[in-house]
């Protein structure tokens, strides 16, 4: 399952090791056998995980996935 979350600050990529500053989003996948990972946006994109959409003529980061 994937939650998206808006860092406290205290939050720390588990793919680059840097902390995730107040406000950032952060993507939360809960993986099979009890694991978390925790992912920035920077990982996020370039694992696929995250993109942008164009919603009423902004630019918005979305972690969905793209509708078929």
């Amino acid at each position: 399952m994937r939650r998206g979350c808006i860092s406290l600050g205290d939050v720390q990529c588990d793919e680059c090791h840097r902390i995730i500053p107040y406000p950032e989003r952060y993507l939360i996948i809960d993986q099979a056998g009890d694991t978390i990972l925790c992912l920035c946006v920077d990982c996020c994109l370039n694992k696929g995980y995250a993109r942008y959409t164009e919603e009423k003529g902004q630019r918005v980061l979305t972690f969905f996935p793209e509708k078929p």
